[in-house]
């Protein structure tokens, strides 16, 4: 027992005496702890404290270049296309180029017959003939696109036509204010037109359409005109050697004065035939006058002048028939025997006829020519009619200033990170 400690007069265990002496040593510790705790705060060096952010020039820079570059052209722009910018109307309209076949009747006798196709060739041509400088002149000159592009011109400058804007201006225009979309499987084409005012849409889908029916007339015509053009000259040229084989004939007819040399050489053998029958009659008649009287009687002379005179004209007659015997029947040098005739007669009959069956060939090769043309006609069947719109669908505001501003945000993002990583390598 320490004797400093006072004295009481209950008695002390040996467990009170050691709790007693062990309680004041807990808060000896913690106050060592914190003590070592300091002294190692003392020894590592303390930064300064962080004094408060403040706005600096540059970020008022960026504050400023952001309102500038981004906020007031999007504004500006919001006012434009909600205030000055004109309300855009849509006509619409579709249509494809047919070739209406007619059926012949071989076709339908087989059960072969294709009423109409598509002509995807004639669909092309249309398609590049609708943005043509050609389509915009036609269009223009029937209804003053200047004037009805134009007519807004002063308030909406940038979405309308400049008044005195030459034809390559308008053709560009022409080509933002009309659209033309094609299928070329199908053949279908659709336009959509824009326009001030529904009205005037309308009108100009209209004329399109007009315009593109006169086009596929015109080449219908000129397929038409290709068909026909080598049969109508292979006929033409028949007619032409058909006329001369005749006129050939009818010369001949005139020299010699015969229609058919045929019928006169039959003539001409009747005669013969009749002098020989005579002859023997004759020769007959003289034999019988032998019998009975002398050669010196007048009638057996006279017998025998008359059987000389017709076997001499039998002779002549046969020479006739003969190369040259015009000549020796006592004809004049210009006369033509017989054989000499019908040969050029045979001829000119083979002439004739060769030509009047290449003229019916012909004449039927145009006939059928014709005939196909007229079945492969073209023509331009509407299957959307030019529409009538009851509300606008241009300029599309919201899109145009979305795609404005997210243009803008990345000009100015990218401007900024560009200057910022230039200073930052000085």
């Amino acid at each position: 027992m320490n004797k400093n400690l006072p004295q009481d007069k209950s008695p002390v265990s040996q467990q009170d005496v050691e709790a007693a002496a062990q309680q004041p040593a807990k808060p000896e510790m913690k106050k060592r702890k914190k003590q070592g705790a300091a002294r190692k705060r003392a020894a590592v060096p303390q930064k300064p404290p962080v004094p408060s952010a403040r706005l600096k020039f540059r970020h008022r820079a960026l504050f400023v270049s952001f309102l500038v570059v981004v906020v007031l052209p999007i504004l500006a722009m919001a006012w434009y296309l909600w205030t000055q910018a004109q309300d855009q109307y849509v006509s619409r309209v579709g249509f494809t180029v047919r070739r209406e076949e007619s059926a012949s009747a071989v076709d339908l006798f087989g059960g072969l017959a294709n009423l109409s196709s598509s002509s995807s060739s004639d669909s092309d041509i249309l398609y590049e003939f609708i943005q043509s400088q050609e389509m915009v002149q036609a269009v223009n000159a029937s209804l003053d696109l200047n004037a009805l592009y134009s007519r807004f011109y002063e308030k909406d400058a940038v979405f309308s036509l400049r008044p005195d804007a030459n034809i390559e201006a308008l053709l560009q225009y022409w080509q933002r204010m009309v659209k033309v979309s094609y299928t070329s499987g199908t053949g279908l084409i659709k336009i959509e037109v824009r326009a001030f005012t529904p009205e005037d849409a309308q009108a100009i889908a209209e004329e399109v359409y007009r315009q593109s029916t006169q086009m596929i007339n015109a080449l219908s015509a000129i397929a038409r005109e290709d068909a026909l053009k080598y049969a109508r000259l292979e006929l033409e040229e028949a007619m032409e050697q058909l006329k001369q084989a005749r006129q050939a004939i009818t010369a001949f007819r005139s020299k010699n004065q015969i229609l058919n040399p045929n019928a006169d050489i039959q003539i001409q053998m009747g005669l013969l035939t009749s002098l020989q029958e005579k002859l023997g009659d004759e020769m007959i008649a003289h034999d019988m006058l032998l019998n009975n009287t002398s050669e010196d009687d007048l009638r057996v002379v006279e017998a025998k002048r008359r059987i000389a005179a017709i076997s001499e004209r039998i002779r002549q007659e046969r020479a006739k028939f003969g190369v040259g015997g015009a000549m020796a029947a006592g004809a004049s040098p210009d006369d033509e025997d017989y054989a000499t005739l019908l040969e050029n007669f045979e001829s000119l009959t083979v002439d004739r006829e060769f030509a009047e069956k290449k003229y019916t060939s012909a004449l039927s090769n145009f006939d059928s020519a014709q005939a196909e043309a007229q079945r492969q006609s073209r023509y331009l069947a509407a299957f959307v009619r030019p529409t009538l719109a009851e509300a606008a669908e241009y300029p599309r505001r919201f899109i145009l200033l979305g795609i404005a501003s997210l243009f803008l945000m990345m000009g100015w993002s990218t401007a900024t990170l560009i200057f910022y990583s230039l200073r930052d390598r000085r």
